[in-house]
């Protein structure tokens, strides 16, 4: 069943799309990117609704089109024919007078016959104090539908799950709906009475009328107090609940961002709807990777885009106009017991001029690298470490002093980002790394490194004041190392 244009109510963007309009060209661009969806001008963060629908890709964000910080929420939309190259639409939601009336926040997109329907959260502030850690607020699940993929009206029966249930605090919100033989699911993230986190589980035959299952999972107070962007899906014959916990301290060199993203793996069973699972892993070891959400490409890839930014940490972008950015689009898999991501093959399409195309024996402080702008791709390999360096790795010089790098510690099996500055190092304890294997995309204000075909990935913001000079870390006197670079378009 779908909803019919009798059902629907009215959802008013145009004062929204009428300032973009506006505005979008008085931004500063320094710090634009050149190949990752960013919003066209204000406030982005979780990416929302990722869906193919009528030959195009569909990539939904929140979005507060008046100023570059956080503010009621709206739902951006660009489409793409290949996920790497981008249109701005018109927006997609905006909030109303009923159960939305102070935000429409994340959730997600399904396709059912000729109609793409948007799952979402409505938020009102109780006290009218609309700020992003406001405690006081009431969730709610609405809908909302399109024929056309570019034009939105909300269901009339708003909201389709009033509330959470009565074991719960109000934290109740960013549904992932999929489909399983005739049913619908969804799962919610939420905070028990108990400030346990946990994913609430509903059903429904026609996503208008949903019965509570019960919880999917949570976290026996050991991985944090909220889950927030809960997505569940299965993966190479895996099932995996990937999930942004709230509330998780950080350990060692584990969970050392202000909120973490990751997953859970194991078997779920429909007939019981009960998941038994291992244990939480991180997704991403950088400093800015949140709210990951995935979809299922036509050819039946499993494709994740995470928000590039991380609340309460300096985005010096704000100053310009704008805020916040997709990651690239990165194709999961289970391989070996983890979730691994890497690049899309669509982003071949943006390799313009050869860089550097060679293998050769490079020694400390000979250049890998060195573009005339900050876009470009990176391929750097070395075998058998174990008889090479004990400390190998990248480093970046990115202008008037700014400096990064990226090392492999054989001694402390010990791979580390450090982009400089406070709270710089982010680290992964790798273990003994036979080969090295980095896959690297700069892109004006961000970084992305892929590690030995996505065994792990750090996701970062850098703000360089010059076209990188990528170098090369070494404690022993020389190494052979395959080297391809291309700028991008």
């Amino acid at each position: 069943m779908t909803s019919t244009p009798a059902e629907t109510t009215r959802n008013d963007t145009s004062e929204a799309d009428e300032w973009i309009s506006t505005h979008k060209e008085s931004i500063n661009e320094r710090y634009r990117l050149g190949y990752h969806l960013m919003p066209p001008v204000g406030w982005m963060n979780d990416p929302n609704g990722l869906v193919y629908f009528k030959g195009l890709y569909h990539a939904f964000y929140q979005h507060h089109p008046y100023t570059s910080e956080w503010g009621p929420m709206h739902w951006g939309h660009a489409t793409s024919t290949d996920m790497v190259h981008w249109v701005d639409r018109p927006v997609a939601l905006a909030p109303g007078d009923g159960s939305d009336r102070d935000g429409c926040y994340s959730g997600s997109a399904v396709v059912e016959g000729d109609t793409l329907n948007l799952i979402y959260t409505g938020q009102i502030f109780n006290t009218g104090d609309i700020e992003p850690f406001n405690s006081d607020f009431s969730e709610s699940q609405n809908l909302a539908i399109s024929r056309d993929g570019t034009h939105f009206e909300k269901y009339a029966g708003n909201p389709v799950i009033p509330g959470p249930p009565s074991d719960n605090t109000q934290n109740f919100r960013d549904p992932k709906v999929w489909k399983h033989n005739d049913t619908w699911y969804v799962v919610i993230g939420s905070t028990s009475a108990e400030d346990d986190a946990r994913a609430l589980l509903y059903s429904s035959p026609d996503l208008h009328t949903w019965q509570l299952e019960g919880n999917l999972a949570q976290s026996d107070h050991k991985i944090g107090n909220m889950w927030e962007c809960p997505d569940f899906f299965e993966l190479d014959g895996m099932h995996i609940l990937m999930m942004s916990p709230v509330g998780l301290e950080a350990d060692g060199h584990r969970y050392r961002n202000v909120f973490q993203s990751g997953y859970i793996a194991g078997d779920f069973d429909y007939q019981t709807l009960q998941l038994a699972h291992g244990d939480f892993e991180e997704l991403d070891r950088g400093h800015d990777f949140y709210a990951p959400q995935t979809f299922e490409a036509p050819d039946g890839r499993r494709i994740c885009f995470g928000w590039m930014n991380m609340w309460l940490t300096p985005m010096p972008e704000q100053k310009d106009g704008w805020a916040g950015a997709f990651t690239l689009p990165r194709e999961l898999k289970y391989v070996d017991g983890k979730v691994t991501m890497t690049p899309v093959k669509e982003l071949e399409s943006l390799r313009g001029s050869v860089l550097t195309d060679c293998e050769r024996s490079v020694t400390n402080g000979d250049v890998i690298v060195s573009p005339d702008e900050n876009r470009f791709e990176l391929l750097f390999s070395v075998d058998n470490l174990q008889v090479h360096a004990d400390n190998l790795g990248l480093a970046f010089d990115l202008g008037n002093g700014i400096k990064a790098s990226f090392v492999y510690d054989s001694g402390q099996e010990l791979l580390t980002f450090d982009r400089g500055g406070k709270d710089g190092e982010r680290s992964w304890e790798c273990g003994t790394l036979e080969h090295l294997d980095l896959h690297i995309y700069v892109d004006n204000s961000s970084i992305e490194i892929f590690v030995n075909n996505g065994l792990a990935t750090f996701t970062s913001r850098i703000y360089p004041t010059a076209p990188a000079r990528v170098t090369l870390l070494s404690s022993a006197d020389s190494v052979k190392a395959g080297i391809q670079s291309y700028a991008l378009n």
